[in-house]
């Protein structure tokens, strides 16, 4: 029978269920990522789950516990078996005999390792001893927006204690470890037959016999403080407070972030360079637009997962939601003003709390910027951080208009906020990390990206890790392109570099999606091959208009949110061997590729002092996926070369001292040699992607 629950998804099939059969760490794994794909009830890497099963041991053959849980790290709603740590139960547990007191706590984590029953084992995280000391086979850890609202307020106890009629036992915040872990066992021993514990300020455990009993425990706990919350929202007094600015409509909003994104981008980067998100739902205008926002954004969060994600406290923008932006420089100097009001406090706030044995001090720029009547900005190392940064602090947000509408907000203490931001644990996890790509932290729009050149570009530059804008004039080819990426590795736009309102648009959409752009590619083009007396001045103007004025036209709208950023940044062209080689039957084309060569020295020549590096990639014959040889342009050169048009590829690879046919990837390595950071201090280069065409070297 399906169940229904008004404020969160009951996602359970049993049918798929049904055919993972007793395959407890299978149902394990169903059960977690189910949960993890409702937002209200755990976030991105947020909360933790395992089951107890029975194994043989390896080296004894006997029966003995093993604990499965999801590893330092992971995240529940995409959580594979690869992402568990399977460990002994009784040497879990035989640890207490060694743990020394709090104080020691971090030295518990290591000897986790010693614990280990399966080899291919997550490494286990520091949840695992809250898992460990309870008896239950199945158990889930989460952070339900409804379930921290009470656990967040300063009623939180005693609200618990009476809505769920000490089904619910209670323990007060404290780090997560080894000792916590003992505290969750002490509050079952105290509290025999209860349905879970609420931990103060951080989340709920619920646990059941079965996958599917913990399941239906969680929700129906979750379930019940949402329809709590939801009862008493506005009871008490206005929503935050009530409306204290007027969100600006849906399309100014949009227009004024779009603006506003690259300038937040640059400040946001003055640490390392910052990969944004924009956010105007209905939640955020809530909260940004209340009265209660002065009292309530300063406090920070609560859960630790929350303010590790998003900063103890967000920035808010004391400008009017309508503001002139006209005169960029200005505003750039006021907020200016509030990144060094702001970055002085954190380090005021990274001073008054570090221990002896504290990291270094991180970036001291701000995560979540609120905008009153915009909407929420959040910056991160790159799309899936700045996103999930902004999908907490609406959780945050959920957190505090729960708990001001049944009691009052309550968030950590400083030192406890800082310890857990600066837990040296977390320090090293952090040191764990890959290093990064050489495109990290990038976003670069590719015009004519659908396919060809253009699309082996923004390929290469997505495995390098940089978010692309991909763009073409053809929907349809443009949308079978998108396909190719993952959720927040691109965005697709339809651009048509004649045409001012498709141009904006597409970096409209680029500072919205990404908070701006560092990499503008010009590979959008076509081409007509005829002889003098046969080209036409439509022809003439067709291929000077797009190959020339579209180049044009993109680079200059680019160049204002480049230097908006202030971080200076890369346009490539992509022209031809025909800039330089003068052939039979090409007059117009010629002419117009080396218009492309020449404006990209000019622009280099103008743009250096912004750090902008203008450089130019010439292609010979990439027949592989150019919508270009699809028609008259092949048969117009194998004509002009007297062989067929089946012969090109042969002929052109022959002619190169190389012997080579090139390749669209080839093109696309050679673009990534420019922007890679290798060439940092080169502008205003050509460089040759043709096999080697001797008429072509540039002398």
């Amino acid at each position: 029978m399906v169940q229904t629950y008004k404020h969160v998804s009951y996602l359970w099939d049993e049918e798929k269920a049904a055919t993972l059969g007793n395959d407890e760490v299978a149902l394990l794994i169903y059960r977690s990522n189910i949960l993890g794909a409702d937002l209200r009830i755990t976030n991105y890497g947020g909360g933790n789950t395992s089951c107890k099963t029975t194994e043989k041991d390896p080296l004894t053959g006997k029966d003995v516990e093993v604990m499965w849980v999801k590893g330092s790290g992971g995240d529940i709603g995409t959580l594979t078996k690869s992402g568990l740590a399977g460990l002994y139960v009784d040497k879990l547990r035989s640890l207490e005999g060694i743990y020394r007191g709090i104080e020691h706590e971090d030295e518990m984590v290591g000897l986790f390792n010693h614990c280990i029953y399966d080899l291919d084992s997550k490494a286990p995280s520091i949840d695992t001893p809250l898992h460990a000391f309870l008896p239950f086979k199945h158990i889930d850890h989460l952070h339900p927006d409804a379930a921290i609202a009470i656990a967040a307020s300063k009623d939180g106890e005693k609200i618990t204690q009476e809505l769920f009629e000490g089904q619910i036992a209670w323990v007060p915040w404290q780090r997560p470890g080894f000792d916590l872990g003992l505290k969750l066992r002490d509050a079952l021993e105290a509290n025999p037959g209860i349905q879970g514990i609420m931990l103060g300020g951080h989340g709920l455990f619920t646990w059941g016999d079965t996958s599917y009993e913990c399941y239906i425990n969680s929700l129906e706990v979750i379930e019940k403080a949402s329809a709590y919350l939801e009862a008493n929202y506005g009871k008490k007094r206005p929503v935050f407070g009530g409306e204290k600015v007027k969100a600006l409509d849906p399309a100014q909003r949009k227009n004024q972030a779009a603006k506003i994104a690259p300038l937040l981008r640059g400040l946001a980067s003055s640490y390392n360079r910052m990969v944004g998100t924009f956010n105007d739902s209905e939640t955020v205008l809530q909260f940004i637009n209340s009265h209660d926002l002065d009292k309530l954004a300063p406090l920070g969060t609560s859960c630790p997962d929350h303010f590790l994600r998003t900063k103890i406290a967000p920035l808010v923008l004391d400008l009017p939601a309508d503001q002139d932006l006209s005169d960029m420089a200005a505003v750039k100097a006021h907020i200016g003003q509030l990144f060094e009001k702001y970055r002085a406090a954190y380090k005021d706030y990274y001073e008054k709390h570090k221990r002896s044995n504290s990291p270094a001090m991180r970036d001291p720029n701000p995560v979540i910027i609120l905008w009153p009547g915009v909407g929420m900005f959040s910056y991160a190392k790159d799309k899936q951080t700045s996103r999930v940064a902004s999908e907490f602090y609406i959780n945050a947000i959920n957190v505090m208009r729960g708990a001001e509408a049944v009691s009052e907000y309550v968030s950590l203490p400083l030192q406890e906020a800082f310890d857990i931001e600066y837990w040296l644990l977390e320090e090293a996890k952090l040191q764990r990390m890959p290093k990064e790509k050489a495109l990290s932290r990038k976003v670069a729009l590719i015009t004519g990206s659908a396919g060809g050149i253009g699309k082996a570009i923004a390929d290469k530059f997505a495995a390098e890790d940089a978010c692309v804008v991909i763009s073409d004039i053809d929907e349809d080819r443009l949308a079978n392109a998108r396909k190719d990426f993952g959720k927040d590795a691109a965005i697709a736009v339809k651009l048509d570099v004649l045409d001012n309102d498709t141009i904006a648009q597409a970096y409209k959409e680029a500072c919205l999606a990404f908070g701006g752009v560092d990499i503008i590619v010009n590979s959008a083009g076509l081409a007509i091959s005829k002889s003098l007396a046969d080209t036409t001045e439509a022809d003439w103007d067709l291929l000077n208009d797009v190959l020339v004025k579209g180049q044009f036209k993109v680079s200059q709208a680019g160049v204002a949110i480049l230097r908006a950023q202030g971080m200076g940044g890369d346009i490539i062209n992509i022209a031809s061997k025909n800039a330089l080689v003068s052939g039979p039957n090409n007059v117009a084309y010629g002419t117009a590729k080396a218009a492309q060569i020449h404006m990209s020295r000019l622009l280099a020549a103008e743009l250096g002092p912004d750090k902008i590096r203008v450089n130019v990639v010439n292609p010979d014959a990439v027949i592989e996926g150019s919508k270009i040889w699809e028609g008259k342009w092949a048969e117009g050169r194998a004509k002009a070369y007297g062989v067929s048009v089946e012969e090109l590829p042969a002929y052109y690879a022959k002619r190169t001292l190389m012997n080579e046919i090139i390749s669209t990837k080839d093109l696309a390595n050679g673009v990534f040699a420019f922007v890679s950071g290798l060439l940092s201090k080169s502008t205003g280069n050509i460089l040759n992607v043709d096999g080697g065409v001797a008429a072509a070297f540039v002398r």
